[in-house]
C-alpha cells in the first residue's frame, strides 16, 4: 500500500472513531507526509533501521517537536498493525525525548482587575456601544468559565438561557461537558444578546459566519494594551489558564477543575498544581515571619 493511501485511511479512522478535531487531523497529516518524504515514500514498509535514520533527521528540532512526531508515527504504526496492513510494529526504534511540560502563562489577579476596569471605563465612555458589550461578554466567558477560543466564538445564539446557570459544550474529541456560567457572564451575554437578531445562528456573528479565533485574539490583545498590560503576555488561552489557576488558588478541587476545563486526562489539569505551588513558594518567601526577621537582621 502506498503511504498516501495509508495516511488517508489513518486520518479517516481518527475522524470517524476518535472524533479528532480538524486542526489535529491537519497536524497529523502534515507530520506523516513529511516523514514519508524523508524516507522516499517508504513509510508503510519502513523497518527499525529506516525509523532510526528518520529520527536522526529530526536531531535539529526541539524535543517537543520530536516527541510529537514520534507520537504520531507510533499511532500510525499501531493502526497499520491493527488493520493487518503490517504484521509488526517497528515504532520502538523512534526517539523518545524527555519533554518537560512548560508551565502555562497566566495573569495575576491585579492584571485581571485592570482588564475589567478598562472594560467598565469603555462601557461608560462609549455609552455601552454594541462592540463594547460584545467584548465584555467575550472576556467574561473566557475568564469566568475557562472556555477554549474555538468553543467561545462558535457558541450558538441560544446556547445560554437566562434560567440556566450552565451550558453544555461539545469540546475536543466530541466530548460533552457541563460548564458553569457566572451571574456576571450571564448578565454580560444578556446585554450583548439584545443586539443579536433572534434568528441569527451564532451568539457572536461576523460576516457570513461567526467571529474568528484570529479576531478574538486581536481583540484581547487590544484590550490588554489599553489596560497597560504588555500584549505579548496575553491571549484567549492565557485567560483560560488564569481561570484555572485562580480557581485552584481559591481551593477548587482538581477533579472539578478537570471537568470544567474538559481535559480527558487529569495529568493535563495537574500542570496547574505546579503553577499554584510556585505561587505558594513566592508567598512563603515574601510573607513568612522568619523572612521578615532575616530582612531586619
Amino acid at each position: 500500500m502506498k503511504d498516501s493511501e495509508a495516511i488517508a485511511q489513518f486520518l479517516e479512522m481518527l475522524a470517524a472513531e476518535g472524533g479528532a478535531a480538524k486542526n489535529t487531523l491537519l497536524a497529523y497529516g502534515s507530520d506523516l507526509r513529511g516523514a514519508s518524504e524523508v524516507v522516499a515514500g517508504g513509510l508503510v514498509g519502513a523497518d527499525a533501521a529506516v525509523l532510526q535514520r528518520l529520527g536522526g533527521e529530526w536531531m535539529s528540532l526541539s524535543r517537543t517537536s520530536v516527541a510529537r512526531k514520534s507520537s504520531v508515527l507510533r499511532r500510525f504504526y499501531a493502526f497499520l498493525e491493527e488493520e493487518g496492513i503490517r504484521h509488526d510494529d517497528p515504532s520502538d526504534a523512534l526517539p523518545r525525548p524527555a519533554v518537560q511540560r512548560a508551565l502555562p502563562r497566566t495573569l495575576s489577579h491585579k492584571d485581571v482587575e485592570r482588564l475589567f476596569d478598562t472594560l467598565e471605563e469603555r462601557r461608560r465612555d462609549r455609552n455601552a456601544d454594541p462592540l463594547t458589550l460584545r467584548l465584555i461578554a467575550l472576556v467574561e466567558l473566557l475568564y469566568g468559565s475557562g472556555l477554549r477560543a474555538t468553543e467561545l466564538v462558535s457558541l450558538p445564539r441560544h446556547a445560554l438561557r437566562g434560567d440556566r446557570p450552565f451550558l453544555i459544550l461539545r469540546g475536543k474529541g466530541g466530548r460533552e461537558r457541563l460548564v458553569p456560567i457566572s451571574e456576571r457572564a450571564r448578565a454580560a451575554v444578556a446585554d450583548w444578546g439584545l443586539h443579536v437578531p433572534a434568528d441569527q445562528p451564532w451568539l457572536f456573528p461576523s460576516g457570513h459566519g461567526h467571529l474568528s479565533r484570529v479576531r478574538l485574539f486581536q481583540l484581547v490583545r487590544e484590550l490588554a494594551a489599553e489596560a497597560g498590560i504588555p500584549p505579548q503576555r496575553i491571549s484567549p488561552h492565557v485567560l483560560r489558564h488564569a481561570f484555572a489557576t485562580h480557581l485552584l488558588e481559591g481551593g477548587a478541587d482538581l477533579r472539578a477543575l478537570q471537568t470544567m476545563l474538559g481535559h480527558a486526562d487529569i495529568g493535563t489539569t495537574q500542570i496547574y498544581t505546579h503553577v499554584n505551588s510556585a505561587h505558594l513558594v513566592e508567598l512563603v518567601n515574601s510573607r513568612h515571619p522568619l523572612m521578615d526577621a532575616a530582612r531586619r537582621r
